[in-house]
Parts: C-alpha cells; sequence; structure tokens
C-alpha cells in the first residue's frame, strides 16, 4: 500500500511520527517520507536519532507551521498520503491559550484539508482524541470541530478525490501526555509519593505501536468519513502507580478542570452508525453525502444505546498485567 508512495506527517516530531517513522520503513519501502513541524531542534534530534535506524536517504525534514498554507501548499507537492498529528495537546495550555489553540487545532485542520484537496493528495488520517468527546475543555473543543472538518471533507473531494478519515485514541502510554514518565521521573528520584487526582478514575491502555496500526489500517481500505477506534484494555489509575512503585504513597489531590473520570471513545449517539470489527470499532459518517456501500465487510451494528468508555470496558489490566506492559514502554 504504501511502497514507492510520497508519506507527509504533519507534527511529524511527536511521539506518534517518531514510532512511525520506525514502523513505516519495517512494514514497507516509501518512497519519501516527509517530516513536517516548525521545531528545527526537534528535527535536528529526530535526524541524528534515527540516522542508523531507517534509510535516511527516504526520509526529508521540512519546517513549517500548520498554520501556513502557502507553506503546506509547498510541502504537499507530490504527497499521496498525510497524516495529521500536528496540535496544541496541553489541557492548561490551550485553556490559557485559547486563541492560539484555535489556530492551531482548527484553522491548522483547514489549511490540511484545502491543501490535501488542492494538492491531488489520495489520502489523509487525522489523528483525534478522547477529549473531542462529549468535550469539556478547550482542546476536547477544537479537536472535536477539527474532527467535524476531516470527515465533511469528504463532501468537498468529489467521487475520485481525497479520502478523508479520523483516527481515535487517548493518551498513549509512555508519551508526552502520559503520567508514567512523570511518574518515573519521581521514582527515578527516589521519591515515594505519586499524585492521583483521583482513585476511581480510569483510562485506557493503548501503545504507540497500536495506534500506528490502527492508522495503517485507515489508509489502507478508508472510502471517506470513517473514524477508527481500537478495541484496548482499561485501567485503574490507582493499580497503574502501584505497578510501578508497589510500595507507594498515593496522594490524591481532587480531578481537575477539564478534566474526566473515565476516557469516552464512542458515545450513546454515535452508536446508531457504529460498527465492531474483531480489533477496532468504526463509526461511519451520518451525511447525505455517505452511502451504505462504503460499510466494510466483516463488522456488525454495536446496538442503539452502546457506549465505549473506560468505566464500563469489558477488558481490564490487573496491577500485575500492568506491570509487564511497562516493560514493553
Amino acid at each position: 500500500m504504501l511502497n514507492d508512495k510520497v508519506i507527509l506527517v504533519t507534527g511529524g516530531t511527536g511521539s506518534f511520527g517518531k514510532k512511525f517513522l520506525e514502523m513505516v520503513f519495517e512494514k514497507y519501502t516509501p518512497k519519501k517520507v516527509i517530516i513536517y513541524s516548525r521545531d528545527e531542534f526537534k528535527q535536528s534530534v529526530m535526524q541524528s536519532d534515527y540516522k542508523d535506524k531507517v534509510d535516511m536517504s527516504r526520509v526529508r525534514f521540512f519546517i513549517g507551521d500548520v498554520r501556513d498554507k502557502e507553506r503546506m501548499f509547498r510541502a504537499f507537492d507530490g504527497v499521496d498520503y498525510v497524516i495529521h498529528a500536528a496540535a496544541m495537546k496541553q489541557v492548561p495550555t490551550c485553556e490559557y491559550n485559547p486563541m492560539e489553540a484555535i489556530k492551531t487545532n482548527i484553522h491548522g485542520a483547514q489549511n490540511v484539508i484545502e491543501t490535501a484537496l488542492d494538492r491531488g493528495v489520495k489520502k489523509v488520517v487525522a489523528l483525534s482524541t478522547d477529549k473531542a468527546v462529549n468535550p469539556i475543555n478547550l482542546y476536547g473543543g477544537t479537536k472535536l470541530v477539527s474532527d467535524k472538518l476531516f470527515i465533511a471533507a469528504n463532501a468537498y473531494s468529489g467521487q475520485n478525490g481525497t479520502v478523508f478519515s479520523v483516527v481515535r485514541y487517548g493518551n498513549v502510554a509512555g508519551s508526552r501526555g502520559s503520567v508514567i514518565p512523570i511518574w518515573k521521573k519521581i521514582i527515578d528520584d527516589g521519591g515515594t509519593t505519586l499524585g492521583v487526582t483521583d482513585m476511581r478514575m480510569t483510562r485506557f491502555w493503548i501503545t504507540l505501536e497500536q495506534g500506528v496500526e490502527l492508522v495503517f489500517k485507515a489508509l489502507e481500505e478508508s472510502k471517506g468519513g470513517e473514524t477508527y477506534i481500537s478495541k484496548i484494555p482499561s485501567f485503574h489509575i490507582g493499580d497503574l502507580a502501584k505497578a510501578m512503585l508497589p510500595e507507594c504513597t498515593i496522594d490524591e489531590f481532587g480531578i481537575r478542570e477539564g478534566e474526566k473520570l473515565h476516557e469516552v471513545m464512542i458515545t450513546k449517539d454515535d452508536s446508531r452508525s457504529t460498527y465492531e470489527y474483531d480489533k477496532h470499532y468504526i463509526i461511519y459518517p451520518n451525511y447525505t453525502w455517505a452511502s451504505d456501500s462504503n460499510i466494510l465487510p466483516g463488522g456488525k451494528p454495536v446496538g442503539e444505546g452502546f457506549e465505549y468508555n473506560s468505566g464500563n470496558n469489558v477488558e481490564w489490566l490487573s496491577e500485575e498485567q500492568l506491570r509487564e506492559a511497562l516493560k514493553r514502554i
């Protein structure tokens, strides 16, 4: 699928972009992978870190911002596939800088869409977040709008134009958005107290590898407007703390503004257009331009009233299972 293709990743120096670069060269022989981001230092570090891991003769680094449509128009020249990973992701930062979050997460999404359409990109996969589902903070609100833009963009592309789809998951285990690196530093520094907002809190467990695999799947089979969600286990935040440091003292300081007790991936309202597959769910678009013929084989409707959140999941990781999973990060 990706052999001899040109792939561009916005925000490509982040956790996802790094893992994607590794895995795309393990599985395919792309003609070129373009890392598009605005931080030259991170690009320099990434070039150095990956010079012996992948075929760097097929990798290009473009300095640019998703806010800059002209620069993206230049960068998208000859590109077959785009993975849109660039975003302002920190909840407190977005709350304090709302206009900046809107420029990056919403206007940036619109720029990606319009540039992909103008440049004739074959497919675009946009990364989403659980926080876009019933959002209670600005970050989630901007990502909800972004998701809607990417899904609706299929109405602009025509029958044989660019295909847009979305991949949704929560905080990736061990990534910069995860609590794991924070707690690991405390433990490495000799600390024995780990801060937990609320012991009732649950989260989904997804690895970077699983996130990249779901993007590969969307690139391979999407027909336009799908939202892909992995079927993954849940865990209790207190069990994660004990898995990292069994004798730790837990400091429960209370849930923060804009934070949820449970991650929600599929709402009851979305259940009417959601299908379950072996390893994932797909929410299909519910628009006049969407066709039932686009529903992929092998799935079954989840049934009205279904909700997929980390608190009502059927699969859970125990403290011991979390300890084993942490070894693989």
